[in-house]
């Protein structure tokens, strides 16, 4: 079976592999054709209850597959699922351009300086300014304005309505629609008659691998680069502030924002909507929990929430402490309409 030699998996003893599998879906609407996987034990009973063709599971899950499904047995399922969806729909591994992967079509705009290698894909409203280098292989979509001296690796991917200045992209990167990079960063010199503007003469340095998602922003930097380290995921409608440098295998949320000067070391984990203040150091393998707020460094390996985050169980504890308080002040007293009303019962839509 050529996804059980894919993903490396093994099957029980005895138990037949071929199938024919034409897509993938989650345990509860997964057919005899589809294959899906288990990787959260709050699912054990869809997995039960499944008619997937084949599911992905970990050996302490095998003996829950159903009769007639295929367990492919794996130490990391999710990771394997990704791996096999991939291969069956290759297509959905970046954004297309809405006319094609190869060819320069008109309505394009090149200028004569730039300098573009074989096999590359330019939708209608495109424009390439002087000086551009874009490798082979990569692909642009409609209305993408790529600006002087940009440089863009090979095998880079880039969606519709992007802005990319003053910047350098490495190989197989992903852009998806209406990022913008290399914009000046908000930088001004305070003062009582006025705020002067600083100018921003940095770049934005995007390594190999980068993913970042729609509406994402990147500053320029200001007197140093901004820079976003290799193999970085970076979600929706977040926004990296001048001489910000993350560091690589770093995954951030949707719309967290990372002020200016902050150095983010490898392996970080954001949630969503976290803030982190300038000029700190955050260390590697840092995970930082969705809507906390980060003012001061933190050390390599921390685990923080809150606001401002604080240790992960600290704050777990202050939440619960603070709920319990709550309910001893409330005591004897007779609950108000309001209170009534959200304690196990729905508000009515007056």
């Amino acid at each position: 079976m050529e996804i059980a030699e894919l993903t490396s998996a093994s099957l029980p003893f005895g138990q037949a592999a071929e199938l024919i599998i034409i897509g993938v879906a989650t345990l509860d609407r997964a057919g005899s054709s589809e294959l899906s996987f288990l990787d959260n034990s709050a699912y054990r009973k869809a997995l039960e209850t499944s008619r997937a063709g084949a599911c992905f599971v970990s050996p302490a899950d095998a003996h829950l597959v159903p009769t007639g499904t295929i367990a492919l047995i794996v130490a990391h399922p999710y990771a394997a699922f990704a791996k096999a969806a991939m291969a069956l729909y290759p297509e959905a591994a970046f954004p297309s351009p809405v006319f094609g992967r190869s060819g320069i079509f008109p309505g394009a705009t090149i200028h004569a300086e730039a300098r573009l290698e074989s096999g590359i894909s330019l939708d209608p409203g495109v424009v390439i300014g002087p000086g551009v280098e874009i490798g082979e292989g990569s692909t642009i979509g409609a209305n993408t304005v790529i600006g002087p001296y940009v440089r863009i690796g090979r095998n880079c991917h880039i969606a519709s309505n992007v802005t990319i200045i003053h910047s350098f992209i490495g190989n197989d990167v992903i852009i998806h629609s209406g990022v913008s990079l290399g914009q000046d960063g908000f930088g001004f010199a305070i003062g009582r008659d006025g705020h002067s503007k600083v100018p921003q003469i940095g770049r934005v340095i995007v390594q190999d691998k980068v993913e970042l998602g729609a509406q994402v922003t990147v500053d320029r930097g200001g007197v140093r680069d901004t820079i976003i380290g290799e193999g970085s995921k970076i979600d929706n409608m977040v926004h990296i502030a001048h001489n910000v440098v993350i560091g690589r295998h770093c995954l951030i949320a949707a719309q967290t924002g990372i002020a200016g000067s902050t150095e983010i070391g490898d392996f970080c984990i954001f949630g969503g909507q976290v803030g982190l203040t300038g000029h700190i150091k955050i260390g590697r393998g840092t995970q930082i929990a969705g809507g906390s707020s980060v003012i001061s460094d933190l050390a390599p390996g921390s685990k923080v929430g809150g606001y401002p985050a604080r240790p992960i169980k600290q704050w777990f504890r202050e939440v619960a402490v603070l709920a319990r308080l709550a309910q001893t002040s409330r005591g004897g007293k007779k609950e108000s309409s309001i209170d009534s009303r959200m304690n196990g019962t729905e508000l009515d839509d007056e």
